[in-house]
């Protein structure tokens, strides 16, 4: 290659290798690098590269990681381009170097077969561990050779990894090592496996149903039931000495065992999907919630309780789940538990557990049986979020706690429900910042750090023909808005002036008039006598005092979350017949004037537009956090506003009560102000959108959300109450638009 052929390669210079069959491939290599990694990512790539060139082992492991790894840590992260390459310089330094080529070679395979880097790197740590142990020779002394069957196996393990788990292959290996490890020739036929041993022994280990068999069986049943395409991710179970993993979900994924047995007449694939459906549950239905407050005990119960919630909301949908999670749980034995030299509360709750899934409990404890009656009423009249519920579990602990529940040594016995997850995703801990920073406020910082915008939301669109939903079917992308001048708005209000004046009358007598006390504050507003005087008392015993010397006060009466979403589409940028402003710059006054209104009442209150350009791109604006003030940042938003596209409704609604059912409210109101129905350019039935609309209407009256809509359509009475029922107001005259919306406001919650 000329130095003008180098030239052309900008990445060349940075690969410090020489070997000259690189460059006919280098420049397809990074091609496809430079579109699956990041800037970050190519540059490990080829300092990898650059690493493993360094050897000594020819060019043939360069070519190898050149042309896998890009697919490979696409598939499986970036960070696995350093591993990879440390693994090659740590097999480098051992006398096993000639076993690098084939290592690289059949890497592809068993990345796609274990889909995981965790599990990735504990594939290298046996094929180390294999490596080092088989270099020992005969007499004990320190071998001068290389492991004689490394190659070999290496080249056999596309076949195993498809064959085995990874415990599986764990267990062959170190069988082969044990009893061949001072036969070179015997060890190579087992590791070929040419030996029958070799097959015996990987017939024994390659029992229960892989999850790398049925992984696509496995996504597809989470589509089709549980509307969802998670990212599956599996484990092995034979690495973990102290403790036996559990399944988990957390933001990456679904953490589920690499295979599972077949037990109590329960098919592995079934167990698959009982661990599946029950995380599936804890996705839809479960809230974290605050663990701080609570003891170990107590949330082991809130746990053990919760499951039994998501389960049973599931096999209401269902039904037939009920029999599978029956045959997976296990049945503690009443009585089996001695509470005078073990700690018994583990195995109360798992017969808690079982007599709340199973009706033919067969259990006799009164305790036990009120309890599963107080859930069965929970349940039934709908008291079943996750904090409620959770009251019961911990009444149960308090009623049945005995002295003995302290002790260390704690029976197990039947109380491990192994198809359940690990419920990490229930808690949230309280951490230092987090009342001053909400999450509207890091969202907006990361909008601001990231112009590209964050990635989309996907939500269903009801689809009245066949009276389903299309799951995933509109992408909303979220922004917050460009600011302009916060004077234009302060000069509406200005102009308005009069209109201020009569709504701070009736304001005011919306003003909540009582105050509650807050006691136990470490900051407050005044000095709490009785528990000042009990902290002082504690302090001069020698006890540690109680630092929540001080209470505040709050308004008693009013506990409303209000969020506006203004409809952004082209046909606001109009002038209505007989007005002399647009309908955008008519709704920035009646915002303004709004956006007033609830900041004297001091409501939490947000603002967002939305508009959209077919179902893939539904634009959704931040204009008013509900953590940010009425200040002059969201002014100059607000007069920034611009319009633009269709109306896609029913998704900017359902994007909306996102943010809004996260507020801690008693009331909570959507305000939809908007000037015609809901339409966008790839549908052409005019009603798809709108029975749509309807649809997520009662979803949010399902979220505890009052949705109103106000519209400017003279034509709005042919759809309007199709969608809203009674939960709407037309405005034939929009120029009273900036007067009628604050006065609507203080009618829909006074």
């Amino acid at each position: 290659m000329s130095e003008t052929e180098i030239a052309k390669s900008p990445y060349r210079g940075n690969l410090k290798c020489g070997f000259d069959q690189i460059d006919p491939i280098f420049d397809d290599c990074m091609e496809e690098a430079s579109a699956l990694l990041s800037e970050q990512g190519v540059e490990d790539y080829l300092a990898g590269a650059s690493l493993i060139c360094s050897i000594g082992r020819g060019v043939e492991p360069v070519l190898s990681y050149l042309e896998e790894m890009p697919t490979i840590a696409d598939h499986l992260g970036e960070e696995v381009l350093n591993v990879v390459s440390q693994m090659v310089w740590k097999i480098s330094r051992t006398i096993n170097g000639k076993a690098i080529p084939m290592f690289l070679q059949t890497l592809p395979p068993v990345t796609r077969r274990l889909g995981d880097i965790s599990a990735l790197e504990k594939y290298f740590d046996l094929i180390f561990s294999m490596m080092e142990t088989t270099s020992v020779s005969i007499h004990g002394h320190h071998a001068t050779i290389p492991s004689p069957s490394a190659s070999d196996l290496l080249a056999k393990m596309p076949y195993l990894i498809g064959q085995l788990s990874l415990s599986g292959l764990k267990n062959w290996i170190e069988y082969g090592i044990r009893f061949y490890n001072n036969h070179p020739e015997r060890q190579r036929d087992f590791f070929t496996l040419q030996s029958a041993d070799s097959l015996a022994i990987m017939q024994r280990e390659r029992h229960g149903t892989l999850f790398y068999d049925h992984e696509r069986q496995l996504s597809l049943y989470m589509q089709a039931l549980w509307n969802d395409d998670p990212q599956l991710v599996p484990y092995s179970l034979g690495f973990d000495e102290l403790r036996k993993p559990q399944p988990y979900f957390d933001s990456l994924g679904l953490r589920i065992p690499d295979v599972y047995d077949d037990i109590n007449n329960v098919k592995g694939i079934d167990r698959y999907r009982a661990t599946l459906a029950h995380m599936a549950a804890h996705q839809r239905w479960t809230r974290p919630i605050i663990a701080d407050n609570y003891s170990p005990f107590q949330r082991l119960a809130v746990e053990f309780i919760e499951d039994a919630r998501v389960e049973y909301l599931a096999i209401q949908q269902y039904p037939g789940l009920r029999q599978l999670f029956i045959k997976l749980h296990p049945r503690p034995v009443e009585g089996a538990c001695d509470p005078e030299i073990q700690s018994c509360l583990r195995h109360r709750l798992a017969m808690l557990s079982l007599a709340l899934l199973d009706p033919d409990h067969g259990y006799s404890d009164t305790d036990l049986l009120e309890f599963v009656d107080r859930f069965q009423q929970a349940m039934n009249e709908g008291e079943s979020s996750t904090k409620e519920i959770a009251g019961i579990g911990l009444s149960y602990v308090a009623r049945t706690r005995i002295q003995s529940d302290q002790l260390a040594n704690v029976f197990f016995d039947n109380t491990e429900i192994d198809y359940r997850d690990d419920n990490r995703h229930m808690w949230t801990f309280i951490e230092e910042g987090d009342e001053e920073e909400s999450f509207e406020e890091r969202r907006s910082q990361q909008v601001e750090e990231e112009p590209e915008g964050l990635p989309p939301r996907h939500y269903p669109e009801w689809d009245y023909n066949s009276q389903s939903y299309r799951p995933d079917w509109v992408s909303v992308y979220e922004a917050l808005h460009p600011s302009s001048k916060a004077s234009d708005i302060d000069a509406l209000l200005d102009k308005h002036a009069a209109v201020l004046k009569r709504m701070k009358r009736i304001l005011e007598l919306l003003k909540p008039q009582n105050t509650v006390r807050i006691r136990y504050q470490e900051e407050g507003s005044e000095l709490d006598l009785d528990v000042a005087i009990r902290s002082l008392i504690d302090l001069k015993s020698g006890s540690q005092p109680d630092p929540r010397i001080n209470m505040s006060h709050r308004h008693d009466g009013r506990d409303i979350a209000v969020m506006l979403l203004l409809d952004l589409s082209e046909s606001t940028n109009d002038i209505p017949e007989g007005a002399n402003q647009s309908i955008l710059e008519l709704c920035k006054e009646s915002v303004s004037l709004l956006s007033w209104s609830i900041d004297q009442l001091g409501d939490k209150f947000a603002i967002a537009g939305f508009h959209s350009n077919t179902r893939h791109d539904v634009r959704y604006h931040h204009i008013k956090g509900f953590s940010e003030q009425w200040d002059d940042e969201v002014k100059g938003r607000i007069a920034g506003l611009k319009a633009a596209y269709s109306t896609r409704m029913g998704a900017a609604m359902r994007h909306a009560a996102h943010y809004l059912s996260a507020q801690k409210a008693d009331k909570k109101l959507l305000l939809i102000l908007t000037d015609g129905e809901p339409a966008d350019i790839d549908v052409d039935d005019e009603r798809l959108l709108i029975e749509d609309t309807h649809k997520a209407v009662q979803e949010l009256d399902q979220d505890g959300i009052f949705s109103y809509c106000i519209t400017l359509d003279p034509h709005a009475d042919d759809y309007v109450s199709n969608i809203f029922g009674n939960q709407h107001l037309v405005i034939d005259n929009i120029n009273k638009l900036p007067e009628k919306l604050p006065a609507l406001f203080a009618s829909l919650t006074k």
